[in-house]
């Protein structure tokens, strides 16, 4: 490392976010950068640690320490060159990945501070826009041609490996552009589309086929490829069949985001299908990220009011010693919607929707307990009897989605991402279309 030692007096700095008077006026990206001298310093920090439990960490097996040295030193080409080895969307991952590299980072599990992987990461590609690092290559053809079904992470990962290797790609979706969860599910605040678009500009340049507003049948796929690779994700969200579910005004999490997205792309609804937090009283259940998605759309909607619940207990804000590392932290998380307005309750259960008129009024909920178990196995539930009602004329559920159920497939198709791992991350969704892709190379040059 150019100075394994930077780590004892430069403090961790990150970018932060614009003011909330400012940002909750629009849908532009929350997070800011640094300067070009504050992120070298940034790099600068990541030690000689001997063994890299970052690149451990990473689903895609990135190489931080070294894109970090390369960083530190202004080679920002180097460092590129060797971030892209290993990860196809930088500009995605770097934006909106929980950087699983930084909760392994020694500094963090030393002192709680880590090295800024994520934000040093979406600065290097997006030097290398700016740089004109990034050249269109076509790669020469194979003669044998993929079908990829579905343009979310998983596929576009899947389709961009694919075509470097010199297969004929083309890409089919049921949307009407390509992206899946990263533009029709996350807000644009977290992650700008032109971001999206810039990319498939990128990969359409290289000779990925694209056919969009496609619905395809899983059990009968289009005909004239050599293999197949379904991407086609987990779309069923997890519904909350208790009393009063048909009561108009609850909607699934993504019912919202997507409308949302959509309009700001200039997509016009008729009015008694547009979901709008305006002046109302949101109820959020659900304490992830999608839940946090929507506190965030409905703060700049201008609900006058928004309460997220969740089931499980609220964790500790720091270090959790039933999540030791390598486990997952599970520790108290304030996001950038938070921060904007609302009230976070923990412990909660649901147990019947109220309403008037057909129209949703209220959520009554239970206290719960979680107990440990005995056996050192999971955490039970138990009700306190403690109930009260919770006023709200708009509810969002985001309690996640349910794992699909794949078939028996062929040999010759494959799958990868959300449809076989189930509700995961973005970053474990492009590692799994790398592999996929892999996986099919291999079978097609046997």
């Amino acid at each position: 490392m150019g100075d394994p030692k930077a780590f004892l007096y430069i403090p961790r700095q990150e970018a932060g976010y614009r003011p909330i008077r400012e940002r909750i006026m629009d849908y532009s990206q929350v997070e800011q950068t640094l300067n070009t001298r504050d992120r070298k310093l940034q790099a600068s920090r990541c030690m000689d640690c001997g063994v890299p439990f970052c690149h451990w960490a990473c689903p895609l097996g990135n190489k931080q320490p070294e894109w970090q040295d390369a960083l530190y030193k202004g080679k920002w080409k180097e460092a590129y060159e060797i971030l892209v080895s290993t990860c196809d969307f930088p500009e995605f991952t770097g934006r909106i990945c929980p950087a699983l590299c930084e909760k392994s980072c020694v500094l963090k599990l030393s002192c709680e501070e880590p090295v800024t992987c994520r934000e040093n990461e979406v600065a290097i590609i997006e030097a290398a826009f700016r740089e004109g690092y990034i050249e269109t290559v076509v790669p020469e053809r194979n003669g044998k041609k993929v079908a990829v079904i579905g343009a979310g992470p998983a596929g576009l990962a899947a389709a961009n490996q694919l075509n470097r290797k010199g297969y004929s790609v083309t890409v089919f979706d049921k949307a009407e552009a390509p992206g899946g969860l990263l533009r029709y599910g996350i807000p644009n605040f977290k992650l700008e589309k032109s971001l999206i678009d810039r990319r498939i500009q990128l990969l359409a340049a290289e000779g990925i086929g694209f056919r969009m507003n496609t619905e395809v049948d899983l059990n009968k796929l289009p005909e004239g490829f050599d293999a197949y690779c379904l991407c086609a994700g987990a779309e069923t969200p997890r519904d909350l069949p208790i009393e009063g579910r048909e009561l108009k005004g609850i909607h699934f999490a993504l019912e919202l985001l997507a409308q949302q997205n959509r309009v700001i792309e200039g997509q016009t609804f008729p009015k008694d299908q547009l979901i709008s937090a305006k002046g109302k009283k949101v109820l959020v259940i659900g304490g992830g990220d999608t839940g946090s998605d929507c506190i965030g759309t409905s703060v700049r909607h201008g609900a006058t009011s928004i309460t997220q619940i969740e089931i499980m207990p609220q964790p500790p804000a720091d270090h959790n010693p039933d999540t030791p590392w390598p486990q997952w932290p599970v520790v108290l998380k304030t996001t950038s919607s938070h921060e904007e307005g609302c009230t976070r309750r923990w412990s909660l259960a649901s147990t019947r929707f109220l309403g008037k008129n057909g129209k949703v009024t209220g959520v009554e909920v239970e206290e719960v307990e979680w107990l440990p178990a005995t056996d050192g196995g999971r955490m039970t539930m138990q009700p306190t009897g403690k109930k009260e009602i919770i006023q709200a004329d708009l509810v969002l559920l985001a309690m996640g989605f349910l794992k699909p159920e794949l078939p028996q497939l062929p040999e010759h198709v494959f799958a990868a991402g959300d449809l076989v791992l189930g509700p995961s991350l973005v970053v474990k969704a492009m590692a799994a279309g790398r592999q996929a892709a892999a996986d099919i190379d291999r079978f097609l040059s046997c």
